[in-house]
């Protein structure tokens, strides 16, 4: 393999990793906007037809944790990135390192 085909390699795993993390995003968004539509269609119901008993808010609360933690499962690298590429660092040597050490 000459060099410039590892650079194109190289290249072409970092445009699919791109690539997932922005289709981590979008699913991201979508998920948000359905969240807001289908809260808001369940406010609007229950306030027509009990607004004395607010029921929606325990949907809207339950399900927005579940935002949430979708939320900081795509953007967690901004906060963890740097510590994600260490470990990812450290198992690729101690990988590299398990096969260059002969069985015994």
């Amino acid at each position: 393999m000459e060099w410039h085909d590892a650079i194109a390699a190289v290249d072409d795993i970092a445009y699919r990793r791109a690539t997932a993390r922005i289709e981590a995003i979008f699913a991201f968004y979508r998920h948000v906007l359905v969240y807001l539509v289908v809260c808001f269609f369940l406010a609007a119901v229950n306030l027509f037809r009990n607004p004395h008993h607010l029921w929606f808010l325990w949907v809207t609360f339950g399900w927005g944790i579940g935002l949430l933690v979708h939320g900081l499962n795509v953007y967690s690298y901004r906060w963890f990135g740097v510590r994600r590429d260490q470990m990812i660092q450290r198992e690729l040597k101690r990988q590299r390192e398990s096969e260059e050490t002969p069985a015994a």
